[in-house]
């Protein structure tokens, strides 16, 4: 036995954190199980504040947005207690705690600019997070900044750690409008982008006789 099988791979959905500065990667996260809807949402940038004489002309790549539910449940760990101890004794804590700390400085962080205060620093910089790509098939690969987060925790074990969450995500795309072109997040939009022109490239042209028309308007 090979241990072969015919059943397709599915590929997991998550976040990259990398270094914004050397673009190395930080932490990876998966997703335990890939949400079942994705709702993306792109607002135009056109020129409408230029007047009626540049009604065709875009100030940018529209902002786009994209929303998601995703699922993490115990369940099944719980069922190999002798496998699984961390999730005994701590439910889905873990996981949680790793999707939250995305949005939070790090204490090490919060210490330093605290010291920096009391020391009478002119200048504190707000602190700099991590740079967090959404990767949803090589097809996708997003930077992103994270724009509203929700927990709704629906199970806890006897210690009262919860067992199954939805986590809901809000997410910006950041395009070179918002990136220096200098900056990784930037290419990687630039990336994103010419992937986007090379599927559209596959769809091919429609015909006007398809649209009722015999000659062009």
């Amino acid at each position: 036995m090979t241990g072969f099988s015919n059943s397709p791979r599915v590929l997991k959905a998550g976040l990259v954190l990398l270094d914004p500065e050397t673009g190395a990667i930080r932490r990876i996260i998966t997703l335990q199980y890939n949400p079942q809807q994705l709702t993306r949402t792109l607002q135009v940038q056109d020129a409408a504040s230029g007047g009626r004489s540049e009604p065709l002309r875009l100030k940018g790549p529209p902002v786009e947005t994209i929303r998601l539910d995703a699922e993490i449940d115990a369940t099944d760990q719980l069922e190999f207690p002798d496998e699984n101890a961390s999730t005994v004794e701590a439910g889905i804590h873990p996981q949680l705690a790793q999707l939250e700390s995305v949005l939070y400085p790090t204490s090490a962080q919060l210490v330093d600019n605290n010291s920096l205060a009391a020391s009478g620093a002119l200048e504190i910089l707000p602190m700099e997070s991590a740079l967090t790509l959404f990767v949803w098939s090589r097809n996708r690969v997003l930077p992103v900044r994270i724009t509203d987060f929700s927990i709704t925790e629906e199970a806890f074990d006897t210690a009262l750690n919860p067992i199954r969450a939805k986590v809901g995500l809000g997410l910006r795309v950041l395009s070179v409008d918002d990136l220096d072109f200098t900056h990784k997040g930037a290419s990687l939009f630039l990336s994103y982008l010419q992937q986007k022109e090379s599927l559209a490239s596959r769809s091919g042209n429609g015909q006007l006789d398809m649209l009722g028309l015999g000659e062009p308007p």
